[in-house]
């Protein structure tokens, strides 16, 4: 087979393949009809090309000898044939005034041949059948091309707001009976559910969420096995983040509520926006500032400290435009309660609780000592042994049978969930009774040895002082120098003492 038979051929074939789907294809001059397939608001370029074998040699003059003209011949509702687009071989382009903003050719493309029309944004009266009637080098060529549309609409009209029902419709020019519709969202089927119905060509969102939002794909295929789709990007004004979310603050801290909308609303070409912060406590309705801001999605509610009493529901009204929606958001507050009030005695049998206001049932907690109010690090490194099973602890409730004071410092107490922290809160311990910086344990055989040299010295030094104070006055008692005698025996002492008690007997 030849090259150019060949490539002739894939051509085709592939031309073939891809007739019922929404695929810009290539129409030679003089070939058979093609049909192209569109959506409503997209463009479609409806192909002809002259081919530089049948140019020859000429192709280079096809600006000054050529006259190009599309026509259409009729359409889903039986229009007469008129003309489109027209190019004279002067270069002068003459337009139908129903569909001159939205059809072009392009020069450059001319100088290749290349006649395709392009029109943007294709509405659902352009389907039909177009002609294009090519006069090149006093020969008359046309091309075929049969424009099939296909439309998706969204009911009630955008912005949709979450939470009120919508309607997808999907439908085409295509005259065969309608067999199958099949939706897709993000490249995934979509059954029938309580959240989802899909009946003679629409679909039904009963409830729509933020996470609906994005790509729609409807798949037609009718009694003739022609197969069409279509996409439509859905969006969808809400609040960003989970349905119901819980914000978790340690008491005495400052915590921020958040409110968060999906998507600008200048995006939607709205610009009166409001919003309201209220909550019921003990039966009464709460109220915050009104915030007024149309260039931001984001209005947060900030509470500088937060306690028990602060606990809750919140909600958060955001008005935009005529329609209002809301969002509620549940502050917890994370507390500890010692089970000994005040400053704690060393040996004391301690517990903390951690606890939770509005709990959901998945978190989880852990107590972990942040640091120790030792400064001595020496001191600090030899207790991090007899640490090490306080230091983490998982569960609520902390227990420190023996306080000491390796355990003065601050201890938190963190609450994790799924998603991972979620919130901490932090307690001090102070214990009485105790010298911050005491000798440790692995140190007392040296102290005892210390102070042991230091009685003796002491000793020592006091027996010499008394012989000295003896030796300045005359002993009162001769016994009693006789033992201070023997305590510190010097030969020459005792022979002075000897000869002074033969004078005494003498005398």
């Amino acid at each position: 087979m030849k090259p150019v038979s060949l490539v002739l051929f894939l051509t085709f074939t592939l031309l073939a393949f891809s007739a019922g789907h929404i695929l810009p294809g290539a129409a030679e001059v003089g070939s058979r009809k093609q049909k192209v397939w569109a959506r409503a608001g997209s463009s479609a370029m409806l192909p002809c090309y002259l081919s530089h074998r049948k140019m020859g040699k000429s192709w280079k003059q096809l600006p000054d000898k050529t006259s190009v003209l599309w026509k259409r011949l009729g359409g889903s509702t039986h229009q007469e044939p008129h003309a489109v687009l027209e190019v004279e071989v002067s270069g002068l382009r003459k337009t139908a005034l129903p569909m001159r903003p939205r059809v072009s050719l392009q020069d450059s493309a001319l100088r290749n041949g290349n006649f395709s029309l392009r029109i943007s944004p294709v509405r659902s009266e352009d389907a039909g059948l177009y002609e294009a009637r090519v006069v090149h080098n006093t020969k008359v060529q046309s091309c075929h091309v049969e424009l099939g549309v296909i439309t998706v609409t969204l009911s009630p009209p955008s912005p949709v707001v979450e939470n009120e029902p919508l309607l997808l419709r999907c439908n085409s020019s295509h005259r065969a009976s309608l067999v199958e519709m099949c939706w897709f969202h993000s490249g995934s089927p979509v059954p029938t559910s309580r959240t989802f119905c899909s009946s003679h060509g629409a679909l039904s969102i009963f409830r729509p969420a933020t996470s609906d939002a994005g790509s729609w794909r409807c798949q037609l295929r009718y009694s003739d096995n022609e197969t069409i789709s279509a996409m439509y990007n859905l969006q969808i004004l809400g609040f960003d983040g989970p349905t119901s979310p819980v914000v978790y603050a340690a008491a005495g801290s400052a915590a921020d509520l958040p409110c968060t909308l999906s998507y600008l609303p200048t995006a939607f070409g709205i610009n009166a926006v409001t919003a309201h912060w209220s909550r019921l406590a003990g039966g009464h309705l709460q109220d915050w500032g009104i915030s007024h801001n149309s260039s931001s999605r984001s209005f947060p509610l900030h509470l500088p400290a937060v306690g028990l009493g602060d606990a809750g529901q919140y909600r958060c009204a955001v008005s935009v435009g005529s329609r209002t929606i809301s969002r509620d958001v549940t502050l917890a507050v994370v507390t500890v309660t010692p089970s000994i009030q005040g400053p704690v005695s060393e040996g004391s049998h301690l517990l903390l609780l951690c606890s939770l206001t509005h709990p959901q049932g998945h978190e989880r907690f852990q107590w972990k000592q942040l640091n120790s109010a030792s400064t001595n690090s020496k001191l600090a490194r030899a207790a991090s042994h007899n640490l090490e099973r306080y230091r983490f602890q998982m569960g609520p409730t902390l227990e420190i049978p023996h306080v000491s004071q390796k355990d003065t410092g601050t201890w938190e107490c963190s609450v994790y969930g799924p998603e991972g922290r979620l919130g901490a809160v932090e307690y001090g311990l102070q214990i009485t009774g105790a010298q911050v910086s005491s000798p440790p344990t692995i140190f007392s055989g040296q102290v005892t040895f210390g102070l042991t040299l230091t009685f003796f010295l002491l000793l020592t030094v006091c027996v010499l002082a008394l012989a000295l104070q003896k030796r300045a006055r005359p002993p009162a008692f001769p016994a009693l120098d006789g033992m201070v005698a023997i305590t510190v025996p010097r030969k020459k002492e005792v022979e002075e003492n000897q000869k002074e008690k033969i004078q005494q007997t003498e005398c």
